[in-house]
Formats: C-alpha cells, structure tokens, sequence
C-alpha cells in the first residue's frame, strides 16, 4: 500500500511516524518508526541526514518553542490520522544540544515561577495578618467589651482569604462599621446561641434567627460596655 501524500510546503521538512512497519529504500533497515519520503520512497533518518537529531513529543509548548529556537536545524513530525483524512502534528525533531539549552530554560523559568510564587504568597499573608489586625481593632472600638482574643478570632474567621465573608467584601475591606458590625453578629449567632443546633433539628433559618435574637443582642449589649475585655 503506498503511503499518503506528504504535506509540504517551501521551507518546511515533515518527517513521517509510520502507520506501518516499513524499511528504508536506500539501506533497506527497518521496520522504521520515523521516516522521509524522497520521490515517494521512505528513507530511514540517517539516510535522510537527520540522524543526529531528538524527537520531542508534542505537549509542552514553551520546551518545543524554545527548541527550534536553540536548534539550527528541526523538522516537524507527522502522522496521518485515516478517521480525519489528515496528518496530525506529533512534535518536532531537534539538536539534542538545543534541547538541552531549552530544557535548562524552562527550569529556570519554573524556579523564577516558584520563587515569585512564595514572594507573593509572603506578600499576602502579611496583608492579611495586618488587615486582620485592623479588623479585630475596629471590632474592639465598637465593642470596647469583646474579649481581645475573641475579637482577633472573629476578624481572622471574617477576612480569611477566598472565604467569600463579609471581611472580603468591599465594605469589609474598607472596615465599614456595617461590615463589621454584621461579622460580629454572625460570631455570636453561631457560637454563643443554640441557632447551630435549631438548624440541625431542621428549625428553618428564620425561625431559628427569630428564637435566638434576643440572646445575640444581649450579647452585642454586653460587649459594647467598656473595660471588660480580656486577652
């Protein structure tokens, strides 16, 4: 069976993965897996001088992009898919010495990738310890009686990062009193009521708002007396 039609154009050499076992027309080795056509015979690499080059599998781009560029010579490689009717790139054919270069490249970048990586996550945690901070102090202004350690610990739960609380939002983020005074409130509902335990018994979230607001404002009220907190 003769071999499909290799696409072609000036400038370009292809290489074939083979489809099926053939042998090299001019040394006659084989079964070849990578081949040149040459007046529509296949020739083995060595036959075609271009023995001295790797194969590198198609899948990383930044590795093939910086191979051709470090490669004085390279060759796409092709294999016809018959259900498509057309040849489907593989990878490329490169100097083994550029690729390398190349790789050595790429691991450079990936260690400056890491290390930009942990400067920024440095970075952020140091805005979030500080807006933190600055949280659980306008919590302590508004409520001069919230216990110091209670109030560090309401701002940490409020402004954690992607948490998607009120603390991360435009108004948390700008410390308005609403803002704060709603993660406060949110605080108390859940640890100092039973509200937890109504939804667990399947009391709906109004109802068990409703049953449990009287003990959450006399909380709000208590710590909005001054000098009583401790931490």
């Amino acid at each position: 069976m003769a071999l499909p039609a290799t696409p072609h154009s000036p400038g370009r050499l292809v290489v074939l993965q083979a489809l099926k076992p053939k042998r090299c027309s001019a040394c006659r080795r084989g079964p070849l897996s990578l081949l040149v056509l040459e007046d529509d015979a296949p020739r083995c690499l060595d036959c075609a001088d271009l023995g001295h080059l790797v194969f590198l599998p198609r899948g990383d781009t930044a590795l093939t992009r910086r191979s051709r560029e470090e490669s004085g010579l390279s060759v796409v490689v092709v294999r016809f898919n018959r259900r498509k009717s057309r040849y489907e790139r593989q990878g490329v054919l490169v100097e083994e010495p550029a690729l390398a270069r190349a790789e050595a490249r790429c691991l450079a970048d990936a260690e400056a990738r890491r290390r930009r990586r942990a400067r920024d996550a440095r970075r952020r945690a140091a805005e979030d310890e500080h807006f933190a901070a600055a949280f659980a102090a306008e919590i302590l202004r508004l409520f001069p009686g919230c216990p110091a350690d209670r109030a560090r610990a309401i701002a940490a739960h409020a402004s954690a990062r992607g948490s998607g609380r009120v603390g991360r939002s435009a108004a948390g983020r700008a410390l308005s009193e609403g803002a704060v005074i709603s993660a406060v409130v949110a605080a108390v509902r859940h640890v100092d009521t039973p509200y937890d335990q109504l939804l667990m018994r399947g009391v709906t979230r109004y109802e068990a708002r409703r049953r449990i607001a009287q003990a959450v404002e006399s909380v709000l009220r208590s710590w909005q007396e001054t000098g009583t907190g401790v931490g």
